[in-house]
């Protein structure tokens, strides 16, 4: 019988057709089947989108400079919240990640930046939103 170390790899689906559940996103931080995952995601900075799907209000964040999309979803696979003041209060077990843009690692932060904030411009998610700057 094999054991969850022995599992399958599963294929990476591509940036922009990533979408995961809170169980999913651990289950991808942690499973030896989703190194390739991983090292996607390890490969990009971007702007990323948490929605709470009790009632539909997002969270705009990005992992940029030093850190990657990797780093910064471990963070959420382990505490739930990343740190994050609005999320601390809220289960993450109804949280669904999802990836709006990437970026090179050598992109400039002012252009992660603005992207970032155009997100939650368009998202409205500092008003209705999950976003408190």
């Amino acid at each position: 019988m094999a054991g969850i170390a022995d599992a399958e790899p599963i294929p990476f689906p591509g940036f922009d057709r990533l979408i995961l559940d809170y169980a999913e996103l651990q289950a991808v931080m942690s499973e030896q089947r989703f190194a390739s995952w991983r090292t996607a995601l390890a490969s990009v900075m971007g702007i990323y989108a948490i929605t709470d799907m009790r009632d539909g209000r997002q969270y705009v964040g990005k992992a940029d400079g030093a850190q990657n999309i990797c780093q910064r979803w471990s963070e959420y696979a382990v505490t739930g919240h990343g740190g994050n003041v609005e999320l601390k209060s809220l289960t993450p077990s109804t949280f669904r990640f999802s990836l709006l843009r990437v970026f090179d690692p050598s992109t400039p932060a002012s252009v992660v930046d603005a992207a970032e904030s155009h997100f939650k411009e368009a998202l409205g998610t500092r008003k209705y939103g999950l976003n408190r700057n």
